[in-house]
């Protein structure tokens, strides 16, 4: 695309622009608040300091030369409130990152619609709100949908892509073959509370702030615990590949044990986990579980999987050769 701009000129915004930028991508960052003037040129220094910091801290880790950083910066534009009815004007994709609000996404929809050509794609950035209910405020819903990028944007890879009901598949498409080519990994979610990682997240850290509360571990060996054993697994396999990978009938079981032995119905097993236990769908040694093992070679998967995890731990220093 030739003319992408991101609506807010506050940390998302800036991560979002520094991507596209550092893919070759030129980007407007564009503020639509209605601040002075003399206000403007602030902003924008501390926007371009900013990204000009965080790509000296890549460079820094020698992922590429610091001497591209002012081409990078170069392709970054800002513009204020002024300037919004030429910016928007000729944008073929929008991002939307202002405040976390409703009555600014509505105000900021609402301006940025005003000025958008109609078959240009707006899609709003935000973590919390659903996709169904942003849509209602933007003309011609069918162009919309929500594209979560988490903190840090420039570094995390992944973008979680929420549809409306109203959301066109060819809009999906473009904007997902748009992220796979700025280097990121866009998954696709309906519109739901939490998307799928605010959803897990929350559920993880309630639990780890339930365990230090309970007097179970301190909060340093819960995170230590997290960081060598729980981020390391799931960061080579994810929680759906891990029960197929373990076994259906373990998550199962010790789903049962501890419901009983906490008294607590957030440790029960979802029906699906049920359902599947009885058909004896446990997973890879069965055949099938949540993944169907009869369209896949099992021992090269197995193979990948461990040599994933293998060059994770090296990467990390924690893998040490015999004593001899």
């Amino acid at each position: 695309m030739s003319a992408i701009v991101v609506v807010g000129a506050g940390r998302m915004g800036r991560g979002i622009a520094q991507v596209f930028a550092y893919a070759g991508q030129d980007i407007t960052i564009l503020d639509i608040k209605d601040r002075p003037l003399d206000d403007l040129p602030d902003l924008f220094d501390a926007g371009r300091k900013e990204i000009s910091e965080n790509l000296r801290f890549i460079a820094e880790a020698d992922v590429f030369d610091a001497d591209q950083i002012p081409d990078i910066l170069a392709r970054v534009q800002f513009a204020g409130r002024e300037d919004a009815a030429n910016v928007l004007g000729q944008a073929e994709l929008v991002f939307e990152g202002v405040p976390e609000r409703q009555d600014a996404k509505k105000k900021a929809f609402a301006f940025i619609c005003a000025h958008l050509p109609d078959d240009a794609i707006i899609a709003s950035t935000t973590s919390t709100m659903l996709s169904d209910m942003l849509a209602r405020f933007v003309t011609r819903p069918e162009r919309f949908l929500n594209a979560h990028w988490l903190n840090p944007a420039y570094l995390v890879p992944l973008v979680e892509v929420s549809l409306a009901a109203e959301t066109s598949e060819a809009v999906v498409e473009k904007v997902m073959d748009l992220l796979v080519a700025i280097g990121k990994v866009p998954v696709r979610c309906e519109a739901s509370p939490g998307y799928i990682v605010p959803r897990l997240q929350a559920l993880i850290m309630n639990e780890a702030a339930r365990i230090v509360e309970e007097g179970v571990a301190s909060a340093e060996d819960v995170d230590r615990a997290v960081r060598y054993g729980l981020g390391l697994r799931f960061a080579t396999m994810g929680p759906i590949e891990f029960i197929d990978w373990g076994g259906l009938d373990i998550l199962y079981y010790a789903s049962r044990y501890m419901t009983e032995a906490t008294g607590s119905d957030r440790f029960q097993a979802p029906d699906s986990v049920v359902e599947k236990m009885q058909a004896g769908d446990i997973g890879m040694s069965s055949g099938k579980g949540y993944y169907d093992f009869s369209k896949i070679d099992v021992e090269a998967y197995k193979r990948d999987m461990l040599a994933r995890f293998v060059n994770q731990v090296k990467h990390l220093g924690l893998l040490k050769p015999p004593t001899t």
